[in-house]
């Protein structure tokens, strides 16, 4: 199998914040991507980096800025996370999340949920208000109502672009192998040095027997840990488990004395050598972060304090 190309760009320390979010990884290339699909999508990231960047700005918590920058990209029907989600073989928006605070390593995730309209936002409650890491499907959805979630019907959810993809796949096609995963995500370092990592998607078009990916299993495609990095994963989610990919990352950070940007470029060329493609986003104690991705593009973004940010969607940017 051909070596896949890696892509990847990491930042210096900073006694300062950190702030990295994506939106999907895939076959992200100018030549596929309309003028105005290019504009949106570079406008909701950086609405997500001013949502999670104005909470660390004023000193606040890691995981209160993943939170909110995860929920801006959840309400934009230009990813594949909360409202525009992807559609299930059934027809149906089954949506994944998970969060966790690198500082004292609480977790919480839900998957195939159909009523929570933050679904990062559910599984931020799992974390705090139930003695459990991930709850799934109906549970979830009525644990997220009997805890005061904001639930929306079908319809939030519903975009007809979606559904034509839906319907494209079940004529035979292969959208998401042909264009990209839009899992969203992001991860941050606060001005007292503790990191967190949240991460949404709607998984595949037409997937079936409610397929779970990696996005809301810890340690496959979410992580965080003090001591080594914060991790967001958006690609090919089978072989992002198979490598558990988000704690890999941070355990040769920790263990190995592996800086950040070698850690993912490390992990993704592992991915890389599965068959597997995407990306990682990533941010380290020490205020590190980036991304790599051997994909053809991703969306993402960052933000630091009192520093240009970055936004960027195809791999020669």
């Amino acid at each position: 199998m051909a070596e896949r190309q890696i892509t990847s760009h990491w930042t210096a320390p900073t006694d300062g914040w950190t702030l990295v979010v994506h939106g999907g990884a895939g076959q992200i290339m100018r030549d596929r991507l309309d003028a105005e699909t290019e504009v949106h999508v570079r406008a909701a990231l950086t609405r997500a980096l001013d949502a999670g960047g104005s909470i660390l700005a004023a000193s606040g918590s890691a995981l209160d800025a993943v939170e909110a920058a995860v929920c801006v990209l959840e309400d934009d029907p230009y990813f594949n996370a909360g409202r525009g989600a992807v559609f299930s073989a059934e027809g149906i928006n089954e949506l994944d999340a998970a969060i966790m605070d690198g500082a004292t390593r609480g977790a919480g995730a839900v998957s195939a949920v159909t009523k929570a309209r933050h679904p990062i936002s559910l599984a931020r409650a799992v974390m705090e208000q139930s003695p459990h890491v991930m709850l799934t499907a109906a549970g979830a959805d009525r644990f997220g109502a009997e805890h005061g979630l904001e639930q929306a019907a079908p319809a939030w959810f519903h975009t007809d672009e979606r559904w034509r993809q839906y319907e494209e796949m079940r004529a035979g096609g292969t959208f998401d192998a042909d264009l990209k995963y839009g899992t969203v995500g992001a991860v941050a370092r606060d001005v007292a040095g503790h990191l967190a990592a949240a991460t949404s998607t709607g998984g595949l078009t037409g997937k079936r027997w409610q397929r779970i990916g990696d996005s809301p299993v810890i340690g496959a495609g979410t992580w965080a840990d003090d001591r080594g990095a914060a991790t967001s994963c958006t690609g090919s989610g089978e072989h992002f488990i198979r490598v558990g990919a988000a704690h890999e990352l941070s355990a040769r950070v920790r263990l190995a004395g592996q800086p950040v940007g070698a850690a993912g470029e490390g992990v993704i060329g592992e991915i890389g050598a599965l068959g597997g493609t995407g990306g990682v986003i990533s941010v380290d104690g020490d205020g590190r972060g980036g991304w790599c991705f051997n994909s053809a593009g991703m969306y993402r973004g960052l933000a630091r304090a009192n520093q240009p940010r970055i936004v960027a969607l195809f791999g020669d940017e």
